[in-house]
């Protein structure tokens, strides 16, 4: 890979499909996926504790992400649209607020970008021009 971030739906589909090949391709244990700060809703630099940056990794067939009951609410709609996609698993840990979900997804990388690109601006309400960043492969 030799560029890290997309701010357009073409291009960060683009990226994503090219972060779960290199992930693939590479072995490793996952990529990660997050939002730029600046275009996070919620996430103010000037805040004690910022709210934290939306995120998604995939590790081979399965994505993983941290959500809100609303926000989960908003990626089980979002399933409709990709019936390659299922929830595996819901944990609720007691520590914490909200739940981390285990998607299981088997499709090739365009589509998985695609999923991709769609869970994170439904579920955690961005606009169509926020800016993503691969931080791990």
């Amino acid at each position: 890979m030799t560029r890290f971030d997309a701010a357009d739906t073409a291009e960060r589909r683009k990226l994503f499909a090219e972060a779960v090949l290199a992930h693939r391709n590479r072995g490793s244990q996952f990529c990660t996926i997050e939002v730029d700060p600046a275009d996070a809703p919620g996430v103010n630099a000037d805040d004690e504790e910022p709210a934290p940056v939306p995120w998604v990794q995939f590790a081979e067939k399965t994505f993983n992400l941290d959500c809100t009951d609303a926000e989960l609410d908003r990626l089980k709609g979002l399933l409709d649209d990709f019936p390659e996609c299922r929830i595996e698993r819901i944990e609720r840990p007691e520590e914490a607020e909200g739940a981390n979900v285990r998607i299981t997804a088997r499709s090739d990388a365009n589509r998985l970008g695609q999923f991709a690109d769609r869970a994170l601006q439904v579920t955690f309400g961005l606009d169509d021009d926020y800016r993503a960043w691969v931080t791990q492969v």
